[in-house]
């Protein structure tokens, strides 16, 4: 992997766990300030955090397993 690659995958892993942060947060709000009126939005917004959390988790991976590689970015 280059190290242009490498700094892809690392923008790549930001990115998905900027994502996973907004979806728990969003998911925080459903239940600190809506609850119990809104149950029903309560499977959907925890499905969509899941799989945020999910990617982030398969790109860090990535990430972590070409470090070990032995590529690093600077």
């Amino acid at each position: 992997m280059t190290e242009k690659e490498m700094k892809v995958l690392q923008k790549q892993v930001r990115k998905a766990k900027r994502i996973a942060t907004e979806r728990a947060g969003e998911l925080h709000d459903l239940v600190e300030d809506r609850l119990p009126a809104a149950f029903e939005e309560l499977p959907a917004m925890a499905d969509a955090c899941y799989q945020a959390c999910q990617d982030w988790e398969n790109a860090n991976a990535e990430l972590q397993a070409a470090e070990a590689a032995g590529v690093t970015a600077k």
